[in-house]
């Protein structure tokens, strides 16, 4: 099902450079996390707040740079349509890129997607193609590259999934930022696993300026869950992008356990993250057992106002 909005697709792209919005992403806030002290009061544990990018998620900052490149190379030109595959933020954060610049923007997701992210990508005048809700993000995926299999003239598709432009973003700036807001002190690197990007990239950039840090990927405990945006890698599609040798160890995190932790830290410390925020939280209460002293960094990619509508799922 395709709802569409886009016209003129052949019309100039405005200047990446000139737009006010696009000058917004990065430069995160680095927040103290409060709700272990008691447990680990040797702890220091520390969030990047990524809901507040323009686009409100991490994924503005792979979305930019690969927008960029897509630019740069000539491959995204006046007479193409940005298309991807997205479980949400990713898309918004092209959705909201495309309607500065003037690119139009058509996007694959899961049916059973949140009706807020629906709603934010047709706010910023993307088209939405639905894909089986069975299938999850991985369906998303295959079904973008069939469309543009049989129309490779009319898209560009950037695969962030395959995209090295991706966890390249996450080098050049969460990785700088980390570091630059603790002093150089972070310790221990905590993140998800969705497109892999953000664990990847970030932990290449940390590991290049400080080689001792020890980076641990956070992934749902089952290959059914409730965790929007992530995936698990064993019986998923595996990202063109991702290299397990970037961090020293996986953590497995259930879905009830972590919204538990999202909805706490929403009434303990009035954070209201999403729940892959929630599955970071469990990797940093199990990293925290393990040390007796250190500092951790982990991060937030997204807000919990993007998943109101949700129902809690049980893994």
């Amino acid at each position: 099902m395709v709802e569409s909005t886009v016209e003129n697709p052949a019309s100039a792209f405005r200047n990446l450079e000139d737009s006010p919005i696009i000058k917004c992403i990065g430069n995160t806030p680095l927040l103290e996390i409060k709700m272990f002290e008691s447990e680990f009061p040797d702890v220091e544990v520390y969030a990047k707040a990524e809901w507040f990018n323009p686009g409100g998620s991490v994924k503005d900052r792979p979305a930019l740079f690969m927008v960029k490149d897509g630019l740069e190379s000539g491959r995204l030109r006046p007479g193409k349509i940005l298309l991807d595959s997205t479980s949400g933020n990713t898309g918004i954060a092209y959705a909201m890129i495309g309607a500065a610049l003037g690119i139009p923007v058509r996007l694959v997701l899961p049916a059973n997607a949140s009706d807020e992210r629906k709603a934010t990508l047709k706010g910023y005048g993307a088209d939405i193609v639905l894909s089986d809700p069975l299938e999850g993000s991985d369906g998303a995926q295959r079904l973008a590259a069939k469309m543009h299999r049989e129309e490779p003239e009319k898209y560009f598709l950037p695969c962030q999934y395959d995209n090295p432009a991706n966890p390249l973003a996450h080098v050049e700036t969460t990785a700088s930022e980390i570091l630059e807001q603790t002093g150089g002190r972070v310790e221990h690197f905590i993140a998800g696993l969705g497109t892999t990007g953000t664990l990847v990239g970030t932990a290449r950039g940390l590991k290049e300026r400080k080689p001792d840090v020890v980076v641990h990927a956070v992934m749902p405990s089952e290959s059914f869950h409730g965790l929007e945006g992530m995936k698990h890698i064993p019986t998923a599609i595996r990202p063109g992008i991702y290299d397990e040798s970037a961090h020293d160890h996986l953590i497995p995190a259930g879905t009830e356990e972590s919204y538990d932790l999202a909805d706490r830290i929403a009434k303990e410390e009035g954070l209201f993250i999403g729940h892959s925020a929630g599955a970071a939280l469990v990797g940093v209460r199990e990293v925290a057992k393990q040390i007796e002293k250190g500092v951790i960094v982990t991060l937030f990619p997204d807000g919990g106002d993007r998943y109101l509508s949700e129902a809690r799922q049980e893994a």
